[in-house]
């Protein structure tokens, strides 16, 4: 029996991508606020966290960049982002309190479209994955998975061609996490329709993977409509009871008072899209291996 995942519903308009944090023994989402949201007055994309219970938010930060993704570690805040949508750029950006930032580049990679990222530690390295949908020769079949690994998080190498997943069909990489010698690539699956859900595989070295025999991890489900935020607006709801719904999307999740946090996507994968939240009870290493019994 696969992971029970339980779906609470929609909780924003026009947010995609995310990532649940915990940062000094708190709850945060990170979010990569579009230009075009409804409550970005700014016009330009910027990053931010939201505090999961309060609902208040930092500043925002990293203003002009896309699709970022947090990481934890030593109570230091960690954000990569691309600079330009379907960039050659990823920007990291730190911080230990959610004010001051500092940023440094991570990868610089000429001719390549970058798009998603997500970072994780893995014993004595840590290991960016990043969604690329050009060159033809690294992407295959946009859009497909390649790594870096970093000693520090200052100095990053790409890892050998191999590394990746999957140049044959539309595989684009959202979550990468590591537990006790493999690599957890979650990521969104193309099929006709169309429609979109989100799957898992799994590797020792970033070249060899095994999918999950409970494949799909998500899918498109009256679930994903329910009410999970009482800010959302009339016209908000009124939306989400009606949008097209055909994919889940842009996974991520982390473990808090020992249960799974998950943020994920859905809507028409065309720009229609609602983020929502889900939970699975048990903790994150529970949840990885239960993919793979």
């Amino acid at each position: 029996m696969k992971p029970a995942i339980r779906k609470l519903g929609t909780i924003d308009c026009d947010l995609v991508e995310t990532t649940p944090i915990v940062f000094r023994d708190r709850l945060f989402r990170f979010e990569y606020v579009r230009a075009g949201y409804s409550g970005n007055r700014t016009g330009e994309s910027y990053f931010r966290f939201v505090d999961h219970a309060s609902g208040d938010a930092s500043a925002p930060f990293a203003r002009g960049y896309h699709l970022g993704n947090a990481f934890v570690e030593d109570d230091r805040l960690y954000v990569t982002g691309t600079n330009v949508w379907d960039g050659d750029r990823v920007d990291l950006f730190v911080s230990g309190d959610m004010e001051s930032w500092e940023s440094r580049s991570a990868l610089n990679l000429p001719g390549y479209g970058i798009f998603n990222t997500s970072l994780c530690r893995a014993e004595d390295r840590y290991v960016l994955m990043f969604e690329v949908g050009r060159p033809a020769d690294v992407a295959g079949v946009p859009f497909t998975a390649r790594f870096a690994v970093s000693a520090d998080l200052e100095a990053w190498e790409l890892t050998p061609p191999e590394c990746t997943y999957s140049k044959d069909r539309y595989t684009a990489p959202h979550c990468l996490r590591y537990l006790e010698g493999y690599y957890y690539n979650f990521y969104l699956e193309a099929h006709p329709g169309p429609r979109y859900d989100q799957r898992v595989v799994r590797s020792r070295d970033l070249a060899s993977w095994e999918p999950s025999p409970l494949n799909p991890v998500l899918e498109a489900s009256e679930e994903d409509r329910r009410v999970a935020h009482p800010r959302l607006t009339d016209e908000e709801r009124a939306r989400i009871a009606t949008a097209a719904n055909l994919n889940n999307s842009d996974i991520d999740l982390c473990e808090y008072a020992g249960r799974v946090i998950i943020n994920y996507s859905w809507g028409n994968q065309q720009g229609i899209e609602h983020l929502a939240e889900a939970g699975f009870e048990g903790t994150l290493r529970e949840f990885l291996l239960g993919w793979f019994p």
